[in-house]
């Protein structure tokens, strides 16, 4: 989808993802110390904005102004807009002008080539020491589990994204698989699985 298409999604309901962040996000960020972040691809801000309120100085980077707007105003609302800074950029392309402590790609499903530009600049906006977290729909989703994209093109495994970084000083933490319970919604517990892919390093 292009970003006129992602434009009209979001425009079409009040919000296309939860108020919370990403469940990932959530367990691997929470004990970080907070300090400055980029949060790449950041839609309607949801993970930005659950950032800022653990103390974090964030940029939300997205090519979506309609999806932007959503969660400036939503910032708004939850009373840390001074913390989040909205930036309407293609994140391929787009480099952070200082260094930051972490940069998040959550759910940036792009095709090989352009998924290398981006992760690759995420790293290399780190400072040393700074943390890369990167969770996307996992390629073994299409057949093992369920949603998300259809496109095998667009999916990743966590070796892709260490591939894309070669060359690159980091440090992994984890790099794997990690399942996610989807809700039927019927109100019943979660009885489906999507994977997802995740990976976490460091900068040296």
């Amino acid at each position: 989808m292009d970003a006129h298409a992602w434009d009209e999604r979001y425009a079409a309901s009040e919000l296309v993802w939860s108020v919370g962040p990403n469940r990932f996000v959530a367990e691997q960020l929470a004990g970080l110390p907070p300090g400055t972040a980029v949060d790449l691809a950041a839609g309607e801000g949801r993970n930005a904005i659950w950032l800022a309120q653990q103390g974090w100085r964030v940029t939300a980077v997205d090519f979506a102004q309609v999806g932007l707007d959503k969660g400036r105003k939503l910032a708004g609302d939850l009373a840390v807009a001074a913390r989040i800074g909205w930036v309407c950029a293609d994140v391929t392309r787009w480099r952070s002008p200082e260094p930051v402590d972490l940069a998040l790609v959550a759910y940036l499903q792009l095709r090989a080539g352009e998924r290398r530009q981006a992760v690759r600049g995420a790293v290399e906006s780190l400072r040393p020491g700074g943390t890369l977290l990167l969770v996307a729909h996992d390629s073994t989703n299409l057949t093992e589990g369920t949603g998300g994209p259809q496109d095998p093109e667009v999916l990743m495994t966590a070796q892709d994204v260490l591939d894309d970084l070669d060359g690159l000083a980091v440090d992994v933490l984890q790099a794997g698989r990690v399942a996610r319970p989807v809700a039927d919604g019927h109100g019943e517990e979660p009885a489906r699985t999507a994977w997802d892919c995740l990976v976490r390093l460091t900068r040296r």
